[in-house]
């Protein structure tokens, strides 16, 4: 089944779950900003992904220019700081059993549906 972590204000977010829809396929919805993922999960999910956690994190966001941002932070502190502020994670995310990519262009999304 397919998994969308997905932040519904987010607007690559809501592109992405359009596309997911019209698959016609079934799928799951996982609102990350209320159901943060484990730091078991998110491990999962970057290796799904074949990136390092640091390539998962919203840059460009307040939170992390604020707190993180010129530290030299190692993976497991990279997974922490997005388990503490999930709003800094890239979204959306999309998984298709252990296939997963982020959304961003949504049409990376159809690569895995």
């Amino acid at each position: 089944m397919i998994k969308i972590y997905h932040n519904p204000r987010c607007s690559k977010s809501r592109q992405g779950l359009e596309i997911i829809e019209n698959s016609k396929k079934e799928f799951e919805i996982v609102k990350y900003l209320e159901k943060i993922p484990s730091e078991k999960e998110l491990t999962e999910i970057i290796k799904m992904l074949d990136i390092s956690p640091i390539q998962l994190v919203r840059k460009t966001e307040k939170i992390w220019k604020e707190n993180y941002k010129g530290k030299e932070l190692s993976d497991k502190e990279i997974i922490k700081a997005m388990i503490e502020s999930p709003k800094i994670i890239e979204r959306p995310i999309v998984i298709n059993n252990n296939k997963a990519v982020i959304g961003r262009p949504p049409e990376n999304i159809k690569s895995i549906i």
